[in-house]
């Protein structure tokens, strides 16, 4: 196993548990006519290792973190195979516009900011649609025939995921934006996501 690979494993599991610990302790529940949901920073982490790893790893990342968050909450362990989904896309497609539509490795400036941001936005704007629209899905199927019951839990929903979005887009963008100097010079871009 290489130097490199050997980094990127690390990196992998420690956004992991930067992921369970953001769903986890910074996390407010919001309780609804059917079940839960909550504000909180875990896409946060997911979006970031997707910019800093890739779209796979990145989903990997954000699955485990989550999923296991969502499997230690007896609130949430019936969601985690939807977590799970979820997660992994949003890493996918963040780390896909990031790396293979815009290749932020090789930008600086206005541009860096920009495609980062958009890169993150992609990501999120897939999980405003993709939560309540699962959500929904999944809900009515385990409540059965309860259409009225679902489309409460989803209306909040998407309220949270919204705000999570926003949150999760400012806050990731700036903490990539903020090492991405000092890891291109010490090449650890290239290490972590050798990509081309």
């Amino acid at each position: 196993m290489t130097n490199n690979t050997t980094l990127r494993i690390t990196v992998t599991a420690l956004m992991a548990a930067l992921c369970y610990v953001a769903f986890t302790f910074l996390q407010i529940k919001i309780p609804t006519p059917v079940g839960y949901t909550s504000f909180h920073l875990g896409n946060t982490f997911c979006i970031l290792a997707a910019l800093l790893l890739g779209g796979v790893p990145g989903g990997i990342a954000g699955a485990i973190g989550m999923g296991i968050g969502d499997i230690l909450d007896p609130i949430y362990i019936m969601v985690a195979p939807k977590t799970l989904f979820l997660k992994f896309m949003i890493g996918v497609i963040t780390g896909f516009v990031a790396h293979k539509v815009f290749h932020i490795k090789k930008l600086q400036g206005s541009s860096l900011v920009s495609k980062v941001v958009i890169a993150c936005s992609a990501g999120m704007g897939f999980n405003i649609i993709g939560e309540p629209l699962v959500s929904y899905l999944y809900y009515l199927i385990l409540l059965g025939n309860a259409e009225k019951a679902a489309g409460y839990l989803v209306a909040a929903k998407f309220i949270t995921t919204g705000i999570n979005a926003i949150l999760a887009v400012v806050i990731a963008s700036f903490i990539y934006l903020a090492i991405y100097p000092r890891f291109k010079k010490n090449g650890v871009l290239e290490k972590l996501n050798p990509e081309k």
